[in-house]
């Protein structure tokens, strides 16, 4: 049920993220609300997050694949979706395995940025 629940909250935020795209192509960022403001972050660190390496993969993109429990993947994308991750960078999410791969690569991005 949970997974289930997750998946749905995922979809919808990309969902909502898809049909703020005109308004923010037409308008720009700063005219939307706090609230699609983070709406659309979260689903740009959802794109991103999806885009786990995968093994079959490495041939072509240089990254060893990561294999990630689907219990974890659940947690992970709840997490996001509930914004426990709003102050990590949207790169930091790109072609990791688990979300503590993405906190390291947040840590990692804030210290080369200082």
């Amino acid at each position: 049920q949970e997974h289930y629940d997750v998946a749905r909250r995922v979809q919808q935020t990309l969902q909502k993220y898809k049909s703020l795209q005109d308004i923010i192509a037409i308008l720009g960022m700063d005219e939307l609300s706090e609230e699609d403001k983070l709406t659309v972050a979260r689903a740009r660190k959802i794109q991103r997050f999806l885009s786990q390496p995968f093994h079959v993969a490495e041939v072509f993109t240089g990254i060893p694949g990561k294999f990630v429990q689907i219990e974890d993947t659940v947690k992970s994308f709840k997490a996001v979706v509930d914004g426990e991750y709003d102050h990590l960078p949207e790169a930091a999410f790109y072609m990791v395995g688990g979300i503590e791969e993405a906190v390291e690569k947040g840590k990692k991005l804030a210290a080369e940025a200082a």
